[in-house]
């Protein structure tokens, strides 16, 4: 056998080997973000090192908090854009599991009509019902009856909701039954169900005509946001922090908002100090998010004066142009770092707000701290976007813009406006300008551009593909959950990798003529 003359570890003890090592291979996160060393980095500038994996992506949990009392299934935000969120984007938020923030360049009485539409969306439907199996015995039905005063129950194959649909048992199926008798031979199997578009007039009608006291809807919504006491959908919306918006937000608490995001570019302001306060007084069961910021001078400020959770970014967006034009902002991977970094010793979630285009980023958002990201120009060439489709240069697209536009500052100019008491002011105010400080300049500075976006098809389809890639993406760091993925980042298991120029060439698609991209099938 040839030899080189060197001689060699055994290897079965490679694993004690590695332990004779300092540290980790990579870096922690605080060496990755040392600001002396490295300067401001984006999400661009580095790669989490994989881990070990043994288990299925399946298995992974991407549930994260984004207030203080509110949980997600999954970590995602659409954000108070005017071509991102409006009533359909914010229903199709919430039920995958995130939620949609509706935007206020609009009227007070239109913004709110959107918030009691989200939280009407189910309304006459039950929505987490007790569910059985075939094994269960009628004395289990009788027993629900008796405990909740309901005996209408879904069957399903594993007793699970979600689980394929098998049957349904009602009071009469158990009606001087032995107690013992399995489900299975008492539950009704020839079943009327209706899709899960449905709406509750089309429902009513099924029931109506075909003579029966329930029916099943097929649907399967899992992971949807709800309100644990009321059961309905979490409604979220955008207001500015001027004495108006005080109005605004009477209107939006009276149609059931459950979290109120307040929307500048830089939140750390008297009027938005004072805001916080004053709906923590009126308002002391409403979650309250404030931003933006980037540093924790920003954050500490905010916090003090009582933010339930705090959105990071300032100029990092796709469409926005604040770090050109105003000199001020600082590159998002560094902002969520130092942010969450500091609000998390208070308890306070962040989210990470510009600068997401793809799964990987949201990926590094979390491990930097993040309880979830919010996204713009990845969501708004969806179907449940604002806006009609149309073509550009062969391709079909959607309008976008930043709230810092020309166009969306200029947007309702001049129109007039409802206030809560039934009069009219002499032009509608418009969220841009004061999202920007712009409302008394006789000049206006754009802070951001329009353009358009490519089709993305429906975000049902869109935000499930985020969801598994995401759970694919912690699956191979070797972390089950994004608590977990924080938890090692803390802990300094999960390591990091800084990326050169090159190194980010090298990762992306090249040395072919030519390529087509597809980012999921279903």
């Amino acid at each position: 056998m040839p030899s080189d003359g060197l001689t060699y570890l055994d290897p079965k003890t490679a694993l004690e080997h590695l332990k004779t090592y300092n540290e980790p291979d990579g870096l922690s996160v605080e060496d990755l973000m040392n600001n002396h060393v490295h300067g401001g980095l984006t999400y661009n500038d580095f790669l989490l090192l994989p881990g070990r994996i043994d288990f299925p992506a399946s298995d992974v949990l991407t549930e994260s908090k984004i207030t203080r009392n509110v949980v997600l299934k999954t970590p995602f935000m659409s954000s108070p854009m005017d071509t991102v969120t409006e009533t359909e984007m914010a229903i199709s938020m919430a039920l995958l599991g995130g939620i949609g923030v509706i935007h206020h360049n609009q009227p007070a009485e239109e913004q709110a009509a959107m918030v009691r539409a989200v939280k009407r969306h189910e309304n006459g439907f039950i929505t987490d019902p007790v569910v059985l199996s075939p094994t269960h015995l009628a004395e289990d039905v009788l027993d629900i009856k008796a405990r909740l005063g309901f005996c209408g129950i879904p069957i399903t194959d594993n007793g699970l909701l979600g689980g394929k649909l098998v049957g349904i048992v009602t009071a009469r199926d158990v009606q001087f039954r032995d107690p013992s008798t399995p489900l299975s031979q008492v539950m009704t199997t020839d079943l009327v169900t209706a899709p899960q578009n449905i709406t509750l007039s089309e429902a009513n009608n099924i029931l109506r005509d075909s003579k029966k006291g329930k029916l099943p809807i097929n649907q399967s919504y899992p992971l949807a946001s709800k309100n644990p006491e009321s059961k309905q959908l979490y409604a979220a919306a955008a207001v500015g922090t001027r004495p108006s918006d005080r109005d605004r937000l009477s209107l939006l608490v009276e149609s059931g908002l459950d979290i109120v995001i307040l929307d500048s570019s830089q939140g750390n302001s008297i009027y938005q100090t004072e805001m916080i306060q004053w709906i923590k007084k009126t308002y002391p069961q409403l979650e309250v998010i404030a931003g933006n910021v980037v540093n924790r001078e920003q954050a500490a400020s905010l916090i003090a004066a009582g933010a339930d959770g705090l959105r990071v970014g300032m100029g990092s967006g796709s469409i926005c142009i604040t770090q050109e034009v105003m000199a001020v902002g600082r590159p998002q991977a560094t902002a969520v770092y130092r942010v969450a970094e500091f609000a998390n010793k208070f308890g306070v979630p962040v989210i990470a707000d510009g600068g997401i285009g793809n799964v990987g980023h949201i990926v590094k958002a979390l491990s930097l701290g993040a309880g979830a990201v919010m996204m713009g120009g990845l969501l708004a060439g969806t179907e449940e976007a604002p806006g009609e489709y149309f073509y550009h240069e062969g391709q079909r697209v959607k309008a976008y813009r930043g709230m810092g536009s020309l166009e969306a500052m200029e947007h309702g100019k001049g129109a007039p406006s409802a206030t809560k008491g039934g009069s009219r002011s002499k032009a509608l105010e418009n969220a841009a300008t004061s999202r920007y400080f712009s409302e008394s300049s006789a000049i206006k500075v754009a802070q951001g551009v329009s353009g358009d976006v490519q089709d993305k098809g429906s975000v049902k389809a869109f935000l499930p593909y985020l969801h598994v890639g995401v759970q694919h993406s912690l699956q191979d760091v070797g972390v089950r959950s994004v608590a977990e993925l924080q938890q090692g980042v803390r802990e300094k298991s999960v390591r990091f990798e800084l990326r050169t120029a090159s190194a980010q060439v090298e990762g992306g698609v090249h040395g072919l003529n030519s390529y087509k991209k597809r980012l999921f099938s279903t």
